[in-house]
């Protein structure tokens, strides 16, 4: 067993040194020489002394030494690495894309992943919360490459981060911090990129809804013109700013953009 165990301990070095943070289990049992059950006894060891975790069956991440008080290394440093494991095309979105953009005083508790396809299970225990959300589609045009230790990871662009906080406002805390994040990624918006995505985006009800917020709630004018001269080119219809399943009986909006203000928004700025 001490041989076998020098066998992974000098792997995982060699992954180190090669700038990886993980590794899958398939087919290393071959690699190294050794069963399949002395390799799994191996593994615990190593999980016991809390030098790897295990995110995903058949998928680990190595914990150095000035991560071990954390028990994890950050998300960013092997996302990458996870979705190719999954076979997932992905981005990474909502409060974490938006604090690559700068709006980091909303720390999220978990961090955000959308996938396309069938919606995968979330990874969440006292080391890990990932969570999954699926989509139909998205262009590649409205997705960024961002430098990490390890590589690349992609995430949402600032004008799509902002559309996906309208559109996944229950999973990010409410309108409020909707409009409390959109209020500090503002600045990141190109006003003729979001336009572009707006054009992109599958639901036409999110572009009113985010028009409504950036002029009416946060006195954004120039954003917001910009995102109403591509809508007024357009059919929509009223929606209500918060969606439910009982429509108001009245659904005279009041505002250009045809949204009913059935709740309050206060940016927490």
């Amino acid at each position: 067993m001490a041989v076998q165990y020098k066998y992974l301990d000098s792997f995982i070095d060699e992954q180190r040194a090669n700038g990886k943070y993980s590794f899958t289990t398939e087919g290393l049992h071959s690699k190294l020489g050794v069963s399949e059950n002395a390799l799994k006894k191996t593994l615990q060891r190593l999980k016991n002394k809390e030098s790897v975790v295990m995110i995903r069956r058949g998928f680990y991440v190595i914990v150095p030494a000035e991560y071990r008080a954390k028990g994890i290394i950050p998300t960013n440093l092997y996302v990458d690495d996870l979705m190719k494991f999954l076979s997932r095309d992905y981005y990474v979105g909502l409060l974490n894309a938006a604090a690559y953009h700068g709006a980091a005083h909303q720390q999220p508790q978990s961090y955000s992943i959308i996938t396309e396809g069938i919606a995968l299970r979330h990874i969440k225990n006292d080391k890990v919360g990932i969570h999954f959300y699926s989509k139909k589609s998205w262009n590649k045009e409205d997705i960024v490459k961002k430098k990490v230790d390890t590589g690349y990871i992609n995430i949402s662009s600032a004008e799509l981060t902002a559309m996906d906080l309208v559109s996944y406002y229950h999973e990010v805390g409410g309108f409020n911090r909707v409009a409390t994040v959109i209020e500090e990624l503002k600045d990141a918006i190109q006003p003729k990129k979001l336009v572009e995505t707006a054009k992109r985006y599958n639901e036409i009800s999110v572009i009113q809804r985010l028009g409504y917020i950036l002029e009416c709630v946060l006195d954004e004018n120039k954003l917001s013109s910009f995102l109403y001269n591509y809508l007024d080119s357009i059919r929509h219809y009223p929606v209500l700013l918060r969606p439910q399943r009982k429509k108001l009986g009245n659904m005279i909006t009041g505002n250009k953009w045809k949204v009913a203000p059935n709740i309050e928004i206060e940016a927490d700025i």
